[in-house]
């Protein structure tokens, strides 16, 4: 007989699972092989009831990857069949559609079993240094050119590792062990789920997750629904008008707040890129609910009952409902901008509540390097791909500066400068704030930074941009100015595209400035000793501090002067 549980043991338990999962995200970060899992934590990490609903994800990870692998485990559910569920399997997939929205992420499922009874799933997922194909960038035509793809399937059947399918992924990719090795990570992070889960249900003598999993989604639910009644009943729309690829591409939303539920309506969106920036609905869904969800209902935990009262709605053939087969590798520049496109609707139905418009989408960079072609290489020069993950600034808040070279939304971090070196023969020679890249405002925008790229002598690379911003920064709230625009050039002075695959020769480098975050509120009104301590710690220039915040030349001086002797504060 079952035993009974309290709704304190229940929340206890609550508690527990949590940690459950963030114990599986650590595990994955320990053992990953790519940088990006190891040093920018591009990964998720959650544990599902039988049903395929998730009950709790970890607090390391993005909430594309985790938002759109809530989304994921149903499918592979119902693609292996429940009939061929066995202890010991493990299940993976880099479906775009049926995973997180490019090939580049792995997303692993793992059965888990206690006292031979199938009593839930955990699901993890990772970036991935390179998947084949033409390699991580928005060159491609359609997705057959992204890279190898792998359907749902068993990586291993009752513990037996499927060494065929190793052999054909080792077979398609530039970085075979970094790839196969994270493929063990994330199926070994499952397995350290599993056995704290079992570890718990033991100690609370649970037979199955049905008790915690309808407490779990019944508070949930209630007390999401609860701050989306609390809201004036009102639709805006909001639009977002950004890079793209050749051509800018509009995001535009309709927000309607109902009763119980938000409605986010992309009808009116650009449609189709031919290149790879476009957006499968599971990404852009994951990025929508994610916004609205950290604006009303913050601090309660993600589930499949507090994600659910979100719905996201767009056409299929636009840029964030991308049917197979669109390239889609670099979905995430499109999806990291659909946060702000939500919140220029929200802000006319709750204003003073959201940032100001930031970066936006990350400013990666993938570098393939290889022996020089114009002299003779030295025999040490080799082939590497090296990727990095960088952020511009994020907007101000109504109260708040803006983060520093911090990425929002996806909340992934900026590789260090020694682990991206360590990776392969390419120098970071420059990794510095950028000044006046925050936009002016009572409230100032974050920071972008500056980076300059280069290869060790005997190398030349071909250099992968995945940038925006370049010919539309962010925009301010209620008075606030523009954060600073992307920048991309060779050190000779030669232009360089914001994206697209582009050759470096030997002994150039290549010169980057990162987008800035907007302001907020009127510059004239911010307050003169935050302008001052930004004029000390050379977060603006004197011209800035004069121009934009009105600082007295006399107070320009003070300041400096406090700095050359080391006065300032």
């Amino acid at each position: 007989m079952a035993k009974q549980h309290s709704n304190v043991s229940y929340q206890v338990m609550w508690n527990r699972l949590i940690s459950v999962v963030e114990e599986q995200a650590q595990a994955l970060v320990r053992t990953a092989f790519s940088t990006s899992v190891r040093e920018a934590g591009d990964l998720s990490a959650g544990v599902y009831n039988i049903e395929g609903q998730m009950l709790a994800q970890a607090v390391t990870g993005t909430p594309g990857h985790v938002n759109a692998m809530a989304d994921a485990v149903g499918h592979f559910i119902r693609r292996i069949g429940r009939e061929n569920i066995f202890e010991g399997d493990v299940y993976i997939t880099n479906d775009p559609w049926e995973g997180t929205g490019h090939l580049h992420d792995i997303t692993v499922v793992t059965p888990s079993f206690y006292k031979g009874s199938l009593v839930g799933f955990f699901a993890c997922t990772a970036h991935v240094v390179d998947i084949g194909g033409r390699g991580f960038g928005a060159d491609a035509a359609s997705v057959y050119e992204e890279g190898i793809y792998i359907p749902i399937m068993k990586f291993a059947e009752r513990g037996e590792v499927d060494m065929t399918l190793i052999n054909i992924v080792r077979g398609n990719v530039r970085e075979p062990d970094q790839l196969i090795g994270d493929m063990y990570a994330l199926a070994t992070c499952n397995e350290i789920g599993h056995r704290r889960l079992t570890d718990m249900m033991d100690e609370f003598e649970l037979n199955d997750l049905a008790g915690i999993g309808g407490f779990i989604f019944e508070n949930s639910k209630r007390a999401t629904i609860e701050r989306i009644a609390a809201l004036p009943r009102k639709t805006a729309t909001g639009k977002l008008t950004v890079d793209g690829f050749d051509q800018p591409i509009t995001l535009k939303v309709k927000l309607t707040i109902n009763e119980d539920h938000i409605i986010s309506d992309f009808a009116g969106t650009s449609g189709i890129d031919k290149k790879g920036i476009n957006c499968p609905k599971v990404y852009a869904k994951a990025y929508a609910c994610y916004a609205l969800k950290c604006a009303i209902a913050p601090e309660i935990p993600n589930n499949a009952a507090s994600l659910a009262p979100f719905i996201m709605e767009a056409p299929e053939n636009t840029i964030v409902n991308a049917p197979h087969p669109a390239p889609v590798a670099l979905r995430h520049i499109v999806g990291h901008f659909v946060p702000d496109a939500v919140y220029n609707a929200l802000d006319q139905i709750l204003p003073n509540l959201v940032p100001a418009e930031g970066a936006g989408c990350l400013c990666n960079f993938q570098v393939s390097l290889r022996p020089r072609t114009d002299a003779l290489a030295p025999k040490d020069a080799i082939r590497s791909e090296v990727l990095t993950f960088n952020s511009g600034g994020s907007g101000a808040r109504p109260t708040l500066d803006g983060l520093n070279a911090t990425a929002f939304p996806s909340g992934v971090m900026t590789m260090p400068i020694e682990a991206t070196e360590h990776a392969g023969p390419v120098i970071i020679w420059r990794k510095e704030l950028r000044p006046d890249s925050g936009g002016a405002g009572k409230q100032r925008g974050g920071l972008g930074q500056y980076m300059e790229v280069g290869a060790r002598e005997g190398h030349e690379f071909e250099f992968q941009a995945m940038f925006d911003r370049v010919d539309h920064p962010a925009k301010g709230r209620q008075g606030g100015k523009e954060g600073g625009a992307t920048t991309i050039s060779q050190d000779d002075g030669a232009p360089m595209r914001g994206k697209g695959k582009q050759f470096v020769a030997h002994g150039r480098r290549v010169m980057l400035a990162f987008p800035g975050g907007a302001g907020y509120g009127d510059p004239k009104e911010r307050e003169p000793d935050l302008v001052k301590h930004d004029l000390a710690r050379g977060y603006i220039s004197k011209e800035t501090a004069k121009n934009e915040y009105g600082l007295s030349d006399a107070d320009i001086n003070d300041v400096l002067d406090a700095v050359k002797k080391g006065e300032a504060k």
